[in-house]
């Protein structure tokens, strides 16, 4: 009998009686057939006339005979097998549903939910066979059934047997054992297929159910295949952001392009699907994030006084121990987004969102506010002000009031006298003081110039603003670590710390500034009493715990550093804090690998949210090389350069990238690129362990002899 004559009423093997074609494939038909011997519906699969010639059938049974052996409840089960006439088929249960394909095609994606339970059923049951040596390797919708509202795994043994058969693996049209879209980039190679191709194919599939479309694609299979093997997987959040956060790492982490990065079996994959591992912890009762004010008005004069707004308030109720407060890069990387209020206060991990708007008319300001919750989308509290712009220091303390008591938040006699305390200043220069935080938050090297200049516009309308002169210290500041060509910013830093001081003795914002500047001038004695001040006017000061950690770690006392990046990072979850204090650690000599990876967690998110930030990508870079993470952490480390190609900040920290990666000659020509373009700080050069490697090399050794002598003919 040959395939073209089978039809109704056709019988394959003298039991099975052919009803209908359920569908087919391009190795396979399906049939619908009566089993006479049980009196049951089946389905048979009848391999297509030119597979069966290549196969044999002694091949094809043998294979079909160990998939028999799989009795699992997430795995179709092998009946019979035969050939008849030199047609050779298979007999399975027949699953009155759907394949997933066709659900697909019908819905193109599936709910969160949904998606993970089909994956894990379909992982226990890829578990379940590999623990007995039989690998699938064909992984994908068309062969995952859906039957009763459960997964269940199609065709084990059928690709085993044709690949057996020394069918090429990939055609021009296509694929005849694997699929691109689900194939592993080492089997696409010619690898042998094991069961870290399933998992990585079941990876695809899940990334599909989410998306609506594979993670890789292309105008044909070659093209699919170089995508997997060069380029990094797609931000699953982009194009779906309600998905949770671990979810994406679970999915990176299974897709990557290295099979040393990827889950080691199914078994990891499955644990790491389960809901405890997904679902960021609940946050805390009493934790907010401040949205920036949007501007009604729609001009760029009003961009800054709503950034201006909601930066004062969160400095203010950063100030309150009891309450955890987004980082400012957090909550502003939202400023212009159409998302809804919980979902932008799940990503970011808060109980409480306040938002509002701001629209100024001369002299006058419409101010709303309200704060939601997060949970249920309810507002706890709303309110609107109209009033002159002389009235936004009022304006701020009673929003930050109103927080406080719809929050419930017990107040210490210390925080209510420094949380509601506003400055004393003409309303113009505080117009320019809100500007230059702007730009200075920007922390590159263009805006911090700009930041000077409002900061220093500020202090020339009103001399008497004490924290303008803080933040032109703490800008120049800034800016001589940075880019030290030369000595002016840091005379401009010292004489305007000192005139905050002058003006505002219990200041901790000019005490803190006073103290950076200090450490700049190499006068670390005198700095440690003014860091130790700014920490006693303000317990919270993320500020005095994180330049008193710098100038640590650039003294060589690293335990001390260590200690006070992780209290600086308990205060603001800071990426940089999180990475110095890993770097603290590996300096000391400890194994840093826990704290690299926590801080990565940390500047990962942070990049998500702001994919222009070049100096956190190169942290990241960094922290992924001392995970043992090479390609990928070069692969951060090229896209900071190609964001910010000209700031000597970014080529330092390349150049650092390079040495852990162990590319020395890259590592010095990139030092050798930073010194040029400004970079001169060779205090922190000489004790960054990430040069480790480099110590004694003739070339480095020069490099920083040179450096060293250019800041002596400066002094």
């Amino acid at each position: 009998m040959g395939q073209a004559t089978i039809g109704a009423g056709s019988v394959l093997g003298r039991t099975y009686v052919i009803e209908r074609e359920l569908g087919q494939g391009g190795m396979a038909v399906v049939y619908l057939a009566t089993d006479r011997k049980h009196h049951r519906q089946v389905a048979v699969k009848v391999m297509r006339p030119e597979v069966s010639a290549t196969l044999g059938s002694d091949r094809f049974l043998n294979e079909i005979q160990i998939a028999a052996r799989l009795t699992h409840p997430h795995i179709l089960p092998a009946f019979d097998s035969g050939s008849d006439h030199d047609v050779l088929y298979y007999v399975m249960p027949f699953v009155d549903g759907e394949s997933l394909r066709e659900r697909l095609v019908r819905e193109q994606r599936l709910p969160i939910d949904e998606a993970l339970r089909i994956s894990r059923e379909v992982a226990d049951g890829l578990a379940y066979a590999h623990g007995l040596g039989i690998v699938h390797r064909d992984i994908k919708p068309e062969n995952i059934l859906l039957a009763n509202q459960h997964a269940v795994i199609a065709d084990f043994g059928v690709a085993h047997a044709v690949q057996a058969a020394g069918r090429p693996r990939i055609t021009q049209g296509g694929t005849a054992v694997g699929t691109p879209e689900y194939m592993s980039p080492e089997q696409a190679l010619g690898e042998e297929p094991n069961a870290g191709g399933d998992v990585y194919a079941l990876a695809c599939v899940l990334y599909e159910m989410l998306a609506g479309a594979p993670p890789f694609a292309g105008p044909n299979a070659m093209a699919v295949l170089a995508k997997k093997a060069i380029e990094p997987v797609p931000d699953l959040r982009a194009v779906r952001p309600e998905v949770p956060r671990g979810l994406g790492r679970v999915l990176a982490n299974a897709l990557a392009n290295a099979p040393a990065e990827r889950y080691a079996s199914a078994e990891e994959f499955l644990a790491a699907l389960e809901p405890a591992n997904l679902e960021a912890p609940a946050p805390p009762a009493l934790s907010i994030a401040v949205l920036p004010f949007k501007d009604l008005g729609g001009t760029d004069q009003s961009g800054y006084l709503g950034e201006g707004l909601a930066d004062e308030i969160i400095t203010a109720l950063a100030r309150i121990r009891a309450l955890r407060v987004a980082s400012r890069t957090s909550s502003f990387s939202f400023r212009d987004t159409r998302q809804d209020i919980r979902q932008i206060g799940t990503q970011l991990g808060v109980a409480s969102v306040l938002e509002g708007s701001v629209q100024r008319a001369g002299d006058r300001l419409r101010i709303t506010a309200q704060l939601i919750d997060v949970a249920s989308g309810y507002h706890r509290w709303t309110a609107r002000y109209d009033r002159a712009m002389a009235d936004v220091f009022a304006i701020q303390d009673e929003i930050a009031h109103s927080i406080v008591r719809a929050l419930q938040v017990v107040l210490s006699e210390h925080e209510r006298r420094v949380v509601f305390k506003a400055p004393v200043c003409d309303i113009q220069a505080y117009e320019y003081y809100l500007q230059g935080r702007q730009y200075f938050h920007q922390a590159r090297e263009q805006s911090l110039r700009f930041a000077q200049q409002m900061f220093s516009k500020a202090v020339e309308i009103d001399p008497r603003f004490a924290l303008a002169w803080a933040g032109l210290a703490e800008t120049c500041a800034l800016y001589h670590l940075y880019y030290p060509r030369s000595d002016s910013n840091l005379t401009l830093a010292d004489e305007a710390s000192q005139k905050a001081l002058q003006l505002d003795p219990q200041l901790a914002e000019a005490h803190a500034a006073r103290g950076f500047v200090l450490f700049q001038m190499k006068r670390l004695d005198e700095a440690e009493p003014a860091f130790q001040m700014a920490l006693q006017l303000d317990p919270q000061s993320f500020e005095g715990r994180y330049y008193l950690a710098r100038a640590r770690f650039q003294q060589g006392r690293f335990e001390d550093a260590a200690q006070l990046f992780e209290e600086a990072a308990q205060v603001r979850e800071d990426y940089q804090a999180r990475f110095f204090a890993a770097q603290s650690m590996e300096a000391l000599g400890q194994d840093a690998s826990t704290a690299y990876r926590r801080a990565f967690r940390v500047i990962e998110e942070h990049v998500e949210l702001n994919p222009d930030d070049s100096r956190a990508m190169t942290m990241g870079a960094c922290a992924l090389c001392r995970l043992d993470e090479n390609d990928k952490g070069l692969a951060w480390a090229r896209q900071a350069l190609d964001v910010d190609p000209g700031d000597p900040g970014v080529a330092y920290n390349v150049a650092c990238v390079y040495a852990v990666a162990q590319r020395h000659d890259e590592a010095i020509d990139t030092l050798a690129q930073a010194v040029e373009q400004g970079f001169g700080n060779v205090d922190w050069v000489s004790h960054d362990p990430d040069w480790a490697s480099l110590k004694g090399h003739p070339r480095f050794e020069a490099l920083l002899r040179a450096q060293a002598g250019s800041e002596t003919d400066r002094s």
